[in-house]
């Protein structure tokens, strides 16, 4: 066998493998026995026919297309790995030439890693937010422990932002009923915005027994994406009273004894908060600037394919009705193209961030300990509510334990980049990252990097809630 490769881009080859008859007779044998067992001779138990008499019987041309079909991923992979390239997808494979008793050629295109030259890391520089420390942090965390624990009171005044509403709802589409856009006695936090468009707008100032209408886009039902005539009736109006921050409350709501120190415990779970929000900030800046640095070809054929992906999973069975999708689309305010568009960048965005940070790891020769991984398989079946074991039974069935893998190293490599490069705050003073990433005299010790990955996920989480 031999092969060679060209390249297309700077992210696609062209494999072409020749592969001549002689080195074929084991993929002939297997095949001949593969087809023997599916043909009934008389006068032959299944799987014993000659070969000749087998190839007579269902022809030449199935037996090499069983041939040809058996003995083409074999090859490809060989000719993968004699020429060390990194494919990052499916390869398009075809048969380019077949002279029976003499040769096979076959093609296969495919998108591989490209070459990425890599800056100065130490060149680079980020300015980050200083983390929110003060009293006033501490009130609201305190503010918001007291509301768990407040009660409703109704009020005959207009509702205003964080009073709790009974509503009635009633939507009219052309001048019909839309039934299941229709409610009665429905709990709604006014200014919450997490019911239809436009409702908070409305429902202020409302008193209880007052009616209002106003326009909205329907964002679910036969009728999602068209605008509605939407009546919104205020039953109750109700404010939330909060107890008083005393020893009191701090008894009833934790398990200190006085308010004294429960600000104290909240205080330093506001300073753990704070650094976990800025080692996210610093990891996500870090990589932005790296991405800004650092000229990262996009393999198109991939990103294409992933974002083809994310469109099944966002939709599931809506994905193939072009319909109800532009009616969800229109729903959340934006349509077809721009969906498509944003999400073609936010893929090759993300596929070229795994294809830097994989050069950086290669770089640096970067490695995962067995500790390394067991501890962010302990760390992402947590965030998923779910056992460790069980977790790792759903990643080996489904064939992720490879991408974990790759997660661990990238992140790793990305806390080396981070450990180089200058990190200032707002005023210009020079943070110090060691806390969250680690040294780079230190960046095989225990966890710097998983620590590091660990407070970006977190911190990310509180941003999305």
């Amino acid at each position: 066998m031999k092969s060679t490769v060209e390249q297309l881009n700077p992210t696609r080859v062209k494999i072409t493998v020749e592969v001549p008859f002689a080195e074929l007779e084991p993929d002939f044998a297997k095949a001949y026995k593969s087809l023997a067992g599916q043909v009934n001779i008389p006068g032959f138990r299944p799987g014993k026919a000659p070969a000749k008499l087998l190839e007579s019987r269902i022809g030449r041309p199935a037996v090499l297309e069983q041939v040809i079909n058996d003995m083409i991923p074999a090859r490809y992979s060989q000719a993968v790995d004699e020429h060390e390239l990194v494919v990052l997808a499916q390869p398009e494979i075809e048969v380019t030439k077949l002279e029976d008793n003499d040769v096979v050629e076959f093609t296969a295109e495919v998108d591989v890693r490209p070459e990425i030259t890599l800056p100065k890391f130490e060149d680079l520089e980020i300015t980050v937010e200083a983390p929110e420390t003060d009293d006033a942090a501490v009130d609201a965390e305190l503010d918001n422990l007291r509301a768990r624990f407040g009660t409703l009171k109704g009020v005959e005044r207009g509702a205003t932002k964080g009073d709790f509403l009974s509503v009635d709802l009633a939507a009219t589409v052309d001048g019909e009923p839309v039934e299941d856009a229709s409610t009665e006695g429905l709990s709604y936090e006014l200014g919450s915005g997490t019911l239809i468009e436009g409702l908070d707008e409305a429902a202020e100032g409302l008193k209880a027994g007052e009616s209002k209408e106003f326009t909205s886009s329907l964002v679910a039902g036969e009728h999602a994406g068209k605008e509605a005539v939407i009546t919104v009736t205020v039953q109750s109006v109700k404010e939330r009273e909060l107890p008083e921050a005393d020893d009191e409350f701090a008894q009833m709501a934790s398990e200190f004894d006085t308010l004294e120190e429960l600000r104290a415990d909240l205080t330093e779970k506001v300073a753990q908060q704070a650094k976990a929000g800025l080692a996210g900030e610093i990891r996500d800046k870090v990589l932005e600037a790296l991405l800004e640095a650092t000229d990262v070809p996009t393999p198109d054929a991939l990103v294409e394919s992933e974002a083809h992906q994310q469109l099944h999973s966002i939709f599931g069975d809506a994905a193939h009705d072009d319909d109800m999708i532009n009616s969800m689309l229109a729903a959340e305010g934006t349509d077809r193209e721009t969906f498509d568009a944003e999400t073609l960048e936010a893929t090759a965005r993300a596929i070229r961030s795994q294809l830097l940070l994989d050069a950086v790891a290669e770089e640096a020769s970067t490695d995962v300990s067995q500790e390394e991984l067991t501890q962010h398989i302990l760390f992402q079946a947590q965030r998923y509510g779910m056992d460790p074991n069980q977790f790792v039974q759903q990643i080996q069935q489904a064939g992720q334990l490879g991408s974990l893998f790759s997660d661990v190293r990238r992140s790793k490599a990305l806390a080396d980049v981070i450990q180089q490069v200058t990190v200032k705050d707002a005023e210009g003073n020079v943070v110090d990252t060691s806390e969250f990433f680690g040294t780079r005299e230190d960046a095989s010790d225990e966890d710097a990097a998983d620590e590091a990955t660990d407070s970006a996920d977190e911190s990310r989480e509180d941003t999305d809630a």
